[in-house]
């Protein structure tokens, strides 16, 4: 018997309550920690969108709510389709021709609720991953990050595992981060849940603790 999308975002939500259990107590609040927003665009949120996450708007809310508690400590990022197409970028757009538009195109704006999340310019990257020395030269080498955004699959593991290996302390707040299915946002979890401690995983109420 098939089993419905409903029964597939409970198997998510079940995989991040364990993921958020399994990392243990998340560190005591730090005046520093940082919230960094991975690609709240419209690509990435509008059900018209070919990559369009259905769960953004659940995501969104968890993140509205650890942006008021980061305060100004809060960046967004977005990406942006400006790789060298002489590399596998080119057989990526080739793959994804909707997404091979100018940089301009209203597809890669930010989402009308996230424009006011942060008091900072959007760093903007081609990259699946953000984590680098622009994204550390603003919120420190070893820093302690709280991450979310979308895709939890993509570009929110990409920039978490490179976090990790740079010497980072990310936590990843599970529920508000968007996948690009139920099933791709379980595993991804799962996966980063292997790399503690530079990178646990957590939910949205022990990361406030954490920011505030």
């Amino acid at each position: 018997m098939s089993r419905g999308p409903g029964a597939a975002a409970g198997d998510a939500a079940d995989a991040a309550e364990r993921a958020a259990a399994d990392a243990g107590a998340v560190a005591a609040p730090d005046p520093a920690a940082w919230l960094v927003v991975i690609d709240p665009q419209a690509i990435f949120a509008s059900p018209d969108s070919a990559w369009g996450s259905p769960f953004f708007s659940d995501a969104f809310a968890n993140i509205r709510r650890l942006a008021d508690a980061a305060g100004d400590r809060v960046l967004v990022t977005r990406w942006l389709p400006t790789a060298d197409r002489g590399t596998s970028w080119g057989d990526y757009f080739a793959e994804w021709p909707f997404a091979d538009r100018p940089a301009d195109d209203a597809l890669f704006d930010l989402v009308p609720e996230a424009r006011g999340l942060s008091g900072w310019p959007t760093l903007d990257l081609p990259t699946f991953g953000k984590w680098g020395g622009e994204l550390e030269r603003i919120v420190g080498r070893d820093s302690r990050v709280v991450l979310t955004g979308v895709s939890t699959d993509c570009c929110v593991i990409s920039t978490a595992l490179a976090g990790a290996d740079a010497g980072a302390r990310i936590t990843v707040a599970a529920d508000a981060c968007a996948g690009s299915t139920a099933e791709n946002h379980a595993a991804a979890l799962h996966v980063m849940g292997l790399y503690p401690p530079q990178l646990t995983v957590a939910d949205t109420e022990a990361c406030l603790a954490l920011l505030r």
